[in-house]
């Protein structure tokens, strides 16, 4: 008989499932190539006689993201009731239709519901089954096991950017290679899914069988957590983190252009530095997940949650008083990238830790309405930040001063709730 079939364990071993999430990751990460999608998009457009201006054309990114953000936690009972192969299965056959039918574009207006609306549905509703199934089949390893499935959200959009790239450089036309994408993470989406599977009821690890724990881990429903401090604790968090660094993600780019001009670098040197150092900086932020993970199990959330602010403190003061210095911003923004990735760790192995796995699918919905709201408010400042600041230099100490906050939000409140009884 195969052992891992006696055991209850996936063919492969356990790690099998981390692998087809991450894989499944890659796929609903693509949409956060949009960036480099949205030239390519604008000269068809202008082509066809349209002229967008530059609001037309983030409207459809900016939807994603809320339909996104909104679904994300609607789908979260659904996967425990449906099981994570049908749900992911859907939503990720959504994302890619949603590339698919943007192919058939004829203005922005059109990208909004086909790429926003139906793209942002397909990826809030995906998004949790691989991490959620990973979380349940390590529970020795939670962080490590979480970390790495997100792993393939964070490398996906500098796989697509590069890739994108590539395709347009050989002749490709913009709309045959969405259409190509579609296809594509339409197929994996259905295949992939199909080995996502919860353990067997009161199955553990081999190295977990053995020992039996004196004090049974309680188990909080989502009307349960949300009462708790440590749930405000995680969410105020998980939110400075997420701003932190989606603000870096989104001011990157000019940001780059001021500090290398204060460096006497020439624009043309300029922007193509900005552009080789989006690589490195989406490894950073891959790469970020599984190490943020690991420490989380070793450390506890709240000391990591905290190594995190301080390394979030150091970029910024280091970029404040550096702000004509090359090193100074790669430096800078390899570590806010990161400390994002680092933060799609932290939070689901919190929320794991702290609430259990009985109803993590529907928790870990509500704790990642934090991202959300982290993304709609560093969407904004990053916006308004040199019109209400004058300058960009300035908003580092803002950001370091949020994750001063956090640093005491996260002393006081992260740690393991105690479960009231009636």
């Amino acid at each position: 008989m195969n052992k891992n079939a006696s055991s209850g364990e996936p063919p492969g071993g356990r790690w099998t499932i981390v692998i087809v999430g991450i894989i499944l990751q890659l796929c609903l990460g693509s949409i956060y190539a949009y960036g480099v999608l949205r030239n390519p998009l604008l000269d068809h457009f202008k082509s066809k006689g349209l002229n967008p201006t530059a609001m037309d054309m983030t409207w459809p990114f900016i939807v994603f993201l809320a339909f996104f953000a909104l679904f994300m936690p609607l789908a979260g009972p659904y996967i425990r009731k449906m099981g994570p192969t049908r749900v992911c299965m859907a939503g990720g056959v959504l994302c890619g239709i949603g590339w698919l039918a943007a192919s058939f574009a004829t203005s922005p207006l059109m990208l909004i519901p086909l790429y926003g609306i139906i793209g942002g549905i397909g990826v809030g509703i995906a998004y949790g089954a691989p991490i959620t199934t990973s979380a349940q089949w390590f529970p020795d390893k939670c962080g490590l096991a979480v970390g790495l499935t997100v792993l393939g959200f964070g490398f996906s959009s500098a796989i697509i950017t590069y890739a994108t790239r590539f395709l347009l450089g050989s002749g490709w036309g913009i709309m045959n290679i969405l259409q190509m994408f579609g296809i594509v993470f339409i197929v994996i989406s259905i295949v992939m899914s199909m080995m996502l599977r919860f353990p067997p009821t009161g199955w553990k690890p081999a190295c977990m069988a053995a020992t039996t724990s004196a004090a049974t881990k309680v188990e909080f429903m989502r009307n349960q957590m949300s009462k708790t401090s440590t749930f405000k604790g995680l969410w105020v968090c998980y939110t400075i983190g997420t701003l932190a660094g989606l603000t870096a993600i989104g001011i990157a780019g000019p940001v780059g252009k001021e500090v290398f001009a204060n460096a006497g670098m020439s624009t043309d040197l300029a922007n193509n530095l900005i552009f080789a150092l989006i690589l490195p900086f989406a490894i950073c932020n891959g790469a970020a997940r599984p190490i943020f993970g690991a420490l989380t199990d070793k450390l506890t959330p709240k000391n990591t949650a905290i190594l995190s602010y301080g390394l979030i403190i150091v970029a910024c003061l280091v970029m404040y008083t550096g702000y004509s210095s090359v090193w100074a911003y790669i430096i800078c923004f390899c570590l806010l990238w990161g400390c994002l990735g680092g933060w799609l760790a932290i939070a689901p192995t919190a929320t794991a830790s702290y609430f259990g796995m009985k109803d993590n699918a529907k928790n870990y919905g509500l704790v990642y309405t934090a991202y959300g709201a982290g993304a709609i408010i560093g969407g904004i400042v990053s916006a308004q930040a040199k019109d209400i600041l004058g300058a960009f230099q300035p908003f580092f100490l803002i950001v370091a001063g949020l994750s001063v906050i956090g640093i005491f939000i996260a002393f006081a409140l992260m740690k393991p709730p105690v479960a009231k009884h009636a």
